[in-house]
């Protein structure tokens, strides 16, 4: 197929798209929170899910109502600290991931990472990934806003030189896929589509290969359900 009908770019998401972090996650919240002296509960594990640290130290701070004087900027660190030492003994990649990424680098597509993660976040999992498979990454901090806003997928965008509306992005959480829409991309959701309509949701990555990233450029109401 020509270029033309392939993405310009295929921009996946961190974590719980590509590393298995979601559990290490939810840990280092709850650390955060218990040391705070304000444990956690399940309600607060789906509302933490797909969440920036910001927005996570933000909904951490509120749930404690200030407990303790801690701010959220002061949680912020506590949790970038606590899971960064948590990934510092391993992260397992998920189902599918190299192997759509060395399709990709085969087929001449350019792969970016767009997280929501902070910098020191992004890199240690890129050590275990591989960054040679990526053209570039964008953390927490290389766009004005992070997600849901559109701005960390129109700056990876414009870094590769590419329309957005050519490229096809990948998520696993309605945080990320309202960023990636809002940015013109192409969204394939992985795991469950957690009632976003308009996308097209697969179990895992190996369920992701060139025809269906092609087809889903070149017809962008396209939605394919795969199992």
């Amino acid at each position: 197929m020509s270029s033309r009908e392939s993405p310009a770019a295929v921009l996946f998401d961190m974590d719980g798209t590509l590393v298995d972090t979601e559990d290490l996650w939810w840990d280092a919240c709850v650390e955060v929170a218990d040391g705070l002296g304000s444990p956690l509960g399940e309600a607060d594990r789906e509302a933490l899910f797909g969440l920036s640290v910001e927005d996570a130290a933000l909904h951490i701070t509120a749930a404690l109502d200030t407990a303790g004087g801690a701010g959220a900027r002061a949680v912020e660190a506590m949790l970038t600290d606590a899971f960064t030492g948590r990934l510092e003994n391993g992260v397992t990649t998920l189902p599918g991931a190299v192997a759509l990424l060395e399709s990709l680098r085969a087929a001449g597509i350019p792969a970016g990472l767009v997280s929501a993660s902070p910098r020191p976040v992004v890199d240690l999992v890129l050590g275990t990934v591989g960054g040679h498979r990526f053209r570039l990454s964008v953390a927490a901090g290389d766009s004005a806003r992070n997600k849901p806003a559109p701005d960390p997928y129109l700056a990876a965008a414009a870094r590769l030189g590419v329309d957005p509306a050519a490229c096809v992005a990948i998520e696993d959480s309605p945080t990320g896929v309202a960023s990636a829409r809002s940015a013109g991309c192409a969204v394939i959701v992985v795991g469950s589509s957690g009632g976003v309509s308009g996308v097209t949701a697969v179990p895992t990555l190996e369920s992701v290969d060139l025809p269906l990233l092609r087809r889903l450029v070149s017809d962008p109401t396209a939605v394919t359900p795969r199992t």
